[in-house]
């Protein structure tokens, strides 16, 4: 691996738009050479990082307290820990994810052998997202690399200690002529976003989404899209309200609330409304304390602009409980709300922050018709004893991902893949999935010269019409 810049502070180069298309240039030509193909590479590449986040761990935990207040814990299990689990499934399968697959070939093209090919795509960008900055810039960063591409990563400028910890940490331990780290904010990445990138990844808002993909249609470059929305959660009447509300408060007010996948607004039966706001008010005590803002646990808004954002949701709205807030440290204290005008900004729009407003429904029917009158969202949670319920919803219902009596665990289970459908994303990844991504499944036929059946040549004929029908 050759020395390379490691900071914008040791370097101000890697921000630079020259040094970007310089970059990308470079990036190209090396994977011309083939280097990045072998499983040895890939595997080298997993290791390192692997390497970087046993050895930085303390570092990374303190860049995500300092951006989001995420306290050693939470950093483990969202962030660092999920990393590490990731690398482990990842090297535990490349061998077989990477295999030629023989598949069947037809009596017409006998004698004949069919394959699938699995190979790298080329030279690929990922813009990773503020909410969780380490996470989400290397949990792509592993399907590409274990795909064998070259990469460029544009963390997110919101979250700069993460961003700035990266640029440092990434060439200190990766092949330095197959991943780069670029920094910035609008310039670089309407830059990066000119390059003829063989593939686009990108996680953040449906806004920027837009302008990713128009960028990539300029180069035919396929991209996937990892959004977000109003993730519904269903409360049946029927379900164990205790277990219930422990699991909401944990999906809904991990990182406060900036979660792409936690539960958005909460669709609860008729008379059943108090009951569960009681429960969520004493699983928040429990899991937060009397005071959240002082609780070491519980994060913080990203920046004062994210928390503006937030406090405007709560003009004039029926607060259940909490509401408390302090700009000067973006703290917001979890707060609920019930029956919120469906007009309202705070019902419009994903809320990412922790505000979680309930809404009161007859039934599930009509909780059913509350989901699907709205854009497909990219989690949906149901809480339910009764498994027809929950077949109900699942087959009435459109979600990218769905967890029945809990929250977020999907995620941890890399068999399964994570993306959206419709507005909340294209396109998937972890595990499998992300190899599969990064990858293009190359169709392979190999054929004899022994044997060369010249019915398909002309001059044609009847009979061999008749032959090419019996052959199919």
């Amino acid at each position: 691996m050759t020395a390379t810049v490691s900071s914008i502070e040791d370097n101000p180069k890697n921000n630079s738009l020259i040094w970007i298309d310089e970059s990308f240039a470079k990036l190209k030509a090396y994977h011309a050479t083939g280097a990045t193909r072998s499983r040895e590479w890939r595997v080298k590449q997993l290791k390192q990082l692997d390497k970087l986040v046993d050895e930085h761990q303390e570092d990374i935990q303190k860049a995500l307290n300092a951006d989001l207040g995420k306290c050693e814990m939470e950093s483990w299990i969202s962030e660092i820990g999920y990393i590490k689990s990731e690398i482990k499934h990842t090297l535990k399968h490349l061998k077989r994810w990477m295999k030629v697959k023989k598949v069947s070939s037809p009596m017409l093209a006998q004698p004949g052998k069919s394959y699938l090919h699995p190979e790298p795509l080329g030279t690929v960008l990922i813009i990773g997202a503020w909410n969780y900055p380490f996470q989400l810039v290397i949990a792509p960063l592993i399907a590409a690399i274990s795909a064998g591409n070259c990469a460029i990563l544009k963390p997110s400028e919101l979250s700069e200690r993460t961003s700035s910890l990266l640029a440092k940490l990434v060439p200190q331990y990766l092949d330095n002529d197959a991943i780069a780290v670029v920094e910035g904010a609008k310039d670089q990445t309407s830059r990066l976003l000119k390059q003829p990138f063989d593939h686009m990844f990108y996680t953040g808002g449906e806004t920027v989404g837009k302008i990713v993909m128009r960028a990539a249609a300029e180069h035919l470059t396929p991209v996937t899209l990892e959004l977000g929305g109003k993730s519904p959660c269903i409360v049946d009447a029927d379900t164990n309200l205790s277990v219930t509300a422990a699991r909401i408060v944990w999906g809904k007010w991990m990182n406060a609330g900036q979660t792409c996948v936690a539960p958005d607004y909460v669709l609860v039966m008729e008379g059943h409304e108090q009951a569960l706001i009681g429960e969520l008010k004493n699983q928040l005590k429990k899991q937060y304390s009397d005071d959240p803002l002082a609780s070491d646990d519980y994060g913080k808004i990203v920046n004062q602009r994210h928390f503006v954002r937030l406090a405007s949701y709560l003009e004039d709205q029926p607060i259940a409980h909490g509401g408390h807030s302090n700009l000067a440290e973006c703290y917001i204290e979890p707060t609920i709300l019930l029956n919120p005008s469906l007009d309202s900004a705070v019902m419009q729009e994903e809320i990412f922050g922790p505000i979680l407003p309930i809404i009161t429904v007859k039934n599930i029917d009509a909780a059913v018709e509350f989901v699907n009158q709205r854009a497909k969202p990219l989690a949906l949670y149901v809480f339910s004893k009764s498994k027809a319920k929950q077949d109900d919803v699942l087959t009435r219902t459109s979600a990218g991902s769905v967890c029945v009596n809990d929250g977020m665990m999907f995620m941890v289970n890399p068999e399964l893949p994570f993306g959206g459908v419709g507005h909340s994303g294209m396109g998937s990844y972890h595990g499998k999935w992300g190899f599969d991504t990064f990858s293009h499944l190359k169709s392979v036929m190999k054929r004899s010269f022994w044997f060369d059946l010249d019915v398909r040549y002309a001059p044609f004929s009847k009979t061999k019409l008749s032959l090419l029908k019996r052959l199919q």
